[in-house]
């Protein structure tokens, strides 16, 4: 199999591009942590599979931090069940996770959204608005069904299957209602051809829609937006965890710490004594 490796990732490459709507910059992180990969891992037959041994590359990665150790590895288990999607038998060895420490997200400010609504389409608007305050995931937009909304609240299946209710502001619900008397929606807030409108379709709207302003915002920093915004205004955090959908409460909390990390900026810049330290 190391002979035809190669093949693999190429054909690995053309489906993240034509199947999962991959960038072509992601395509080529990919293809070159692969290639750097398959020149150290070894390649055993073992019973009915094949062994991918990682160790004499997590070897030769050792000294590389964290996070960068982390992403590659994780590009190789997603090319492996690549490989076992398309009926090859391949396990794994030596790919235990490692840990790495996690980094506070990071909101949008309320005056940049509203400064890049301003030059959004009703179609763009209503899906930032959607993401900034419901705190929505993107794959919980994309399958926002028109039934599941009502005058007040919208009802959302989140991970696991998990129902939960989110309060709708009345503003965004005139939106919705001034979006569904312009486009012909059969069964998906946002759709196309009948068809719910891709995860991709959506990210790429938000990256047009910041863009006119040229600022880089992914999807998920709106929703970081939302939490931190009602943590920040005293949300209690019972609350903003289900409305989140977390599973967990210790999921919520890292936006306590990023609450406390401004109070301590704004601290910083604004009394006279501070402005001094270093």
């Amino acid at each position: 199999m190391k002979k035809s490796i190669n093949k693999y990732i190429d054909a690995f490459s053309n489906y993240l591009q034509k199947q999962r709507g991959y960038s072509e910059l992601t395509i080529k992180s990919y293809r070159e942590a692969l290639r750097e990969a398959f020149e150290y891992i070894e390649i055993a037959d073992e019973k009915e599979q094949q062994l991918f041994n990682l160790m004499p590359y997590r070897i030769y990665i050792a000294k590389l931090n964290a996070k960068t150790i982390s992403k590659k590895l994780s590009a190789i288990r997603s090319f492996t069940a690549y490989l076992n999607e398309q009926g090859l038998k391949i396990s794994l060895r030596a790919d235990e996770s490692i840990k790495v420490a996690k980094t506070l997200p990071k909101p949008i400010s309320h005056e940049h959204i509203m400064e890049a609504l301003a030059e959004a389409s009703p179609q763009e608007k209503l899906v930032v608005l959607m993401l900034y305050t419901l705190g929505l995931r993107i794959s919980e937009l994309a399958s926002l069904k028109v039934e599941d909304i009502s005058e007040e609240w919208i009802r959302i299946i989140g991970k696991g299957n998990k129902q939960r209710d989110i309060p709708l502001l009345a503003s965004v619900k005139k939106l919705i209602d001034e979006y569904l008397s312009t486009f012909m929606i059969k069964k998906f807030l946002f759709e196309k051809n009948g068809e719910k409108l891709s995860e991709n379709s959506l990210r790429y709207m938000i990256t047009k829609v910041f863009g006119r302003v040229a600022l880089k915002v992914t999807p998920h920093q709106l929703r970081h937006s939302y939490a931190s915004s009602l943590l920040n205004s005293g949300a209690p955090i019972v609350d903003v965890s289900e409305l989140l959908g977390h599973a967990s409460m210790a999921t919520t909390q890292i936006y306590t710490k990023l609450g406390s990390a401004l109070k301590q900026q704004n601290y910083n810049k604004a009394h006279p004594l501070a402005k001094g330290e270093k």
